[in-house]
């Protein structure tokens, strides 16, 4: 049967090694960081991660412009899927107008099924080419609650990763010493008394 004895490392005892109150300061240590640490070093990339989006996604709202367009082909059909979520999309020719220019065609994506002559609205650069539409607010949390998430991942691996190289080596380092203490007391214990 084995008992076990609530915060020995932290009572004196003459039984009590170095190593063991090294290692229960080292517990308590990876204790606070996996419990505070992570969560805040998660926090803190992920609200840098909001404030880059945010300023990129203003950025690009800033440089870009949307534009109606009108489709000119036919759009395949979406396929039946059993994968929820986002709507299938295919690159079709479209045509549009801007004030001062004549009418122009480019490729662009349209939701599948789209028939020719259907509405659709495009976004333009500065150069008047088809870019992506800028970040909305839903990919902006998106991005930022991953790289939140991320850190407090990564940091918790490498606490744990180092908590597990420090107890290898505390543990090395207590049987080298109980190998020392066993070869100065073994030859006492194997004298026999007559």
């Amino acid at each position: 049967m084995r008992t076990r004895v609530r915060g020995w490392r932290w009572r004196h005892n003459p039984l009590r090694r170095r190593s063991d109150v090294v290692e229960a300061w080292i517990a308590l240590i990876v204790a606070v960081l996996l419990c505070v640490g992570a969560p805040l070093a998660g926090l803190a990339a992920g609200w840098w991660a909001y404030d880059g989006a945010r300023t990129t996604a203003a950025e690009q709202r800033a440089e870009r412009h949307r534009v109606r367009a009108v489709v000119t082909e036919h759009a395949p059909a979406a396929m039946p899927t059993t994968h929820g979520g986002k709507e299938p999309t295919h690159r079709v020719t479209v045509r549009w107008t801007e004030p001062g220019d004549g009418p122009r065609t480019d490729e662009a994506r349209v939701p599948a099924g789209t028939r020719a002559g259907e509405r659709t609205s495009v976004w333009l650069d500065d150069r008047g080419r088809i870019v992506p539409a800028p970040a909305d607010a839903t990919t902006i949390w998106q991005y930022a609650m991953a790289a939140g998430a991320c850190t407090t991942g990564g940091f918790a691996a490498v606490v744990l990763v180092v908590h597990l190289v420090v107890r290898r080596v505390a543990v090395h380092r207590r049987l080298a010493e109980w190998e020392r203490e066993w070869a100065r007391t073994g030859p006492e214990w194997g004298r026999h008394r007559a």
